[in-house]
């Protein structure tokens, strides 16, 4: 079936909350931490199979196409509209790029719609939570139809959300996207949340890497290449300028706590409550087969 909007109040907030697609997605959040603790994305024994392969390939066509589709020039400085040319692009092909992988043809349907919309606003020019939601949903979907077993769990997360993430930043470096929401208000930075949560849980266990010590620059370059969390933070300092306790004061404050394992459990607390329990993000979710609004 194709996916539709269910959250269109707040009140519809509670059979959200109560529904199986919510419930799914944490649980899945949890595994996929779960296999990552103690790895690091420059890993060489990281098996990567057939599916997983192809969906990186994807995310290369998408990565290409965006050098075919450069900025257009315009007169206002944030929001450039070559966007929606490589999202209509994204559009017009998903289907097409799904099936690579999903053989049944409803299903690749289905799952086209979460992968078109993780990337980001065509009206607003705008990323956020919403839309990296989006893209979890869609490899929770391609979870759950068997295109990927436990065996892929680290793979799907130090490989190919790890290019999902590079993707998305060259889309919000390169067509100058707005933060959704009010400057990231629903993001841990401007942009993402995510990636916190799984670079949190790689260093899980790690004695050598203090988190007070994830402020500093020097830090920050040495581990960039090796950890998500670090990898994020990389990519703040590389677009904002001035103290790091003033352009990111959340994350500064995560740096007092004392150890990684209360970060990320804290973190996934904090993404529940600030991201998936909020409206202004729920509204957005589509519902169809294998992402289901019916109770758990």
């Amino acid at each position: 079936m194709q996916p539709k909007r269910e959250i269109l109040s707040i009140p519809d907030t509670a059979k959200w909350k109560k529904s199986q697609a919510y419930h799914d997605l944490i649980e899945f959040i949890h595994i996929l931490c779960e296999s990552v603790v103690g790895t690091q994305l420059n890993d060489e024994d990281i098996q990567v199979s057939e599916n997983v392969q192809k969906l990186l390939n994807m995310i290369n066509t998408l990565s290409r196409w965006v050098d075919e589709i450069p900025p257009v020039q315009q007169p206002q400085r944030f929001g450039n509209t070559a966007f929606r040319t490589w999202l209509g692009k994204v559009k017009e092909n998903s289907k097409d790029l799904v099936s690579q992988v999903v053989q049944n043809e409803s299903q690749a349907e289905e799952l086209s719609f979460y992968l078109n919309d993780s990337f980001g606003n065509e009206t607003r020019i705008d990323y956020g939570t919403g839309h990296e939601m989006s893209f979890a949903f869609f490899l929770l979907g391609l979870y759950k139809i068997g295109a990927f077993n436990k065996h892929d769990n680290k793979s799907i997360v130090l490989k190919l959300f790890n290019e999902y993430l590079n993707l998305a930043r060259k889309l919000q470096v390169t067509y100058k996207m707005e933060p959704a929401g009010s400057h990231g208000v629903w993001s841990l930075d401007d942009f993402q949340f995510l990636p916190f949560i799984f670079g949190s849980a790689q260093l899980i266990g790690n004695q050598k890497i203090e988190p007070s010590k994830f402020v500093e620059e020097n830090f920050i370059e040495l581990h960039k290449d090796s950890n998500l969390f670090f990898s994020c933070l990389k990519f703040i300092i590389s677009i904002k300028k001035g103290p790091f306790a003033e352009h990111s004061n959340q994350l500064w404050n995560i740096s007092m706590v004392a150890s990684w394992n209360k970060i990320n459990s804290g973190l996934i607390k904090m993404y529940t409550a600030e991201v998936l329990d909020k409206f202004p993000v729920a509204q957005h979710i589509l519902f169809g087969d294998l992402i289901k609004i019916n109770q758990k």
